[in-house]
């Protein structure tokens, strides 16, 4: 049997290659075992997204857990991410468990373990789970008769939709944002998010409002190559303030201004920053991955805010949200957090927060933008993927490990950080980065500068040095 390997946001595989019934009775085994060791009479929230199987590959895991004698909440319908992390801080569960391969391509599916308090697990906690892994699954699960067990108390339905709509009616004012003479648009990318938003906001525009587990060949992740439907929708109609779109398990966010351009996660942080601190006179510490933009460090300063800088993945972020009063942790992928939710990405809850923006505020989102500007100055933000040759990869990093590259054409090196990755600074705003992907042959390279051409101009010399 294969090695399962957790990566930066759960186990992902292409589903019926290595995600298999089989193999996730593994993982859920491995799961149980680790939470018998850890908790007396430890509870599970089970549930899944839209995805292919999906309820097929709950119900597996609801099983073995079952098997093993835990009692799982499992819930009705698909979910998304962050209704299981809800789920598990407000019924007080020792674990979340979601099926989902969050914004991967449509042959994906993956398994995600969020911890009590509603965010990811933490690393090290999630590496003991993975050393937990057998290689092969006790068979026992497959007895288990999920209405005898909800007769006998092991098992109980819960309805996180409910749950999730209850506590956002709670905390936004809904009725500021429908009054606002706002007209706004929604592209749930046919993921989990869909149902949740048909129910809060009846009456705007909806696009991929309906289930469809192959995403019409789409990987539904919020970039803006991925939504030029949704852009153009927004373009053509002419009337549309906002646009809000969600990934596959609505952890990620994508947003447009009312031309329908996108307005990237970067900008979506510092938006966030400046809300929360000038309008809503909160206060904490900012915490963003290593690949976002240097202008938070600017807004942090402006605004008087400490600032942590991570490595690249969630959870890092997550560690410092559970341990620390935190106001907004961010990255680039779009995954953002805000003081007063769960220590968790939530796609829509950061959608809800600029939409209730532009509604207290009066004005639109390009004018918001602006007042970011005006502290920050203004910004252009790229990342390019490089799908090269494993060989030609591992060389690039070797050059970067031993500091061949000074000058990127005629861009010049003043400084280099290598948190996560090779960040080179050509001055205090302008730098680019080379980060490899972990599990496939890509380079990731990113780039910042004042304007969209500079930074498209650095990503050009950049390839040339790279490349040959």
């Amino acid at each position: 049997m294969d090695k399962i390997k957790f990566g930066t946001d759960g186990w992902r595989a292409i589903i019926a290659q290595d995600f298999t019934v089989e193999n996730v009775a593994r993982v859920t085994e491995a799961t149980s075992k680790w939470l018998l060791a850890q908790f007396k009479q430890p509870t599970v929230v089970v549930g899944h997204d839209c995805r292919f199987a999906g309820e097929l590959f709950a119900e597996t895991t609801a099983k073995v857990f079952i098997a093993n004698g835990i009692k799982v909440l499992l819930a009705k319908g698909f979910v998304s991410t962050p209704m299981i992390s809800l789920g598990a801080v407000k019924y007080k569960t020792n674990l979340g468990i979601i099926l989902t391969a969050s914004h991967n391509p449509p042959s994906y599916n993956g398994y995600k373990i969020k911890a009590h308090y509603g965010g990811p697990l933490g690393p090290d906690e999630v590496q003991e789970v993975e050393d937990l892994i057998p290689n092969s699954a006790n068979g026992n699960y497959k007895t288990i008769d999920l209405k005898d067990a909800e007769t006998k108390g092991l098992l109980e339905i819960v309805n996180l939709e409910d749950l999730y709509i209850k506590h956002v009616e709670a905390n936004f004012d809904i009725a500021a944002i429908k009054k606002a003479n706002l007209n706004l648009a929604y592209d749930s990318m046919f993921g989990a998010g869909q149902r949740v938003m048909s129910r809060l906001f009846p009456e705007i525009h909806h696009l991929h409002n309906d289930h469809n587990p192959g995403f019409h060949g789409q990987a539904p992740e919020p970039i803006h190559k991925n939504l030029l439907e949704f852009s153009n929708f927004i373009k053509n109609n002419g009337k549309i303030s906002c646009g809000l779109a969600t990934d596959g398990d609505a952890d990620r966010i994508g947003l447009y201004d009312n031309e329908g351009n996108f307005v990237d996660s970067h900008h979506i942080i510092l938006l966030l920053i400046h809300y929360l601190k000038k309008y809503k006179g909160l206060n904490g510490k900012v915490a963003t991955a290593f690949s976002t933009t240097v202008k938070i460090k600017n807004m942090c300063a402006h605004y008087n805010l400490p600032l942590d800088v991570v490595k690249i993945g969630f959870k890092y972020i997550c560690g410092i949200m559970v341990n620390e009063d935190v106001l907004v942790g961010g990255e680039e992928s779009g995954g953002i957090a805000i003081k007063g939710h769960i220590p968790e990405r939530d796609g829509i809850w950061m959608g809800l927060t600029i939409w209730e923006f532009m509604a207290k505020s009066g004005k639109s989102l390009k004018e918001l933008i602006q007042e970011v500007y005006d502290i920050t100055g203004t910004f252009w933000f790229e990342r390019n993927d490089l799908h090269i040759s494993e060989e030609i990869k591992q060389k690039v990093l070797t050059n970067c490990k031993s500091g061949s590259y000074t000058q990127f054409g005629k861009y010049k090196v003043s400084k280099i950080d290598d948190l996560d990755g090779y960040k080179y600074f050509f001055d205090e705003n302008t730098w680019l980065m080379i980060r490899a992907s972990g599990t496939e042959p890509v380079l990731r390279i990113y780039a910042e500068a004042a304007t969209k051409e500079l930074t498209f101009d650095i990503l050009a010399d950049a390839k040339k040095t790279l490349l040959g």
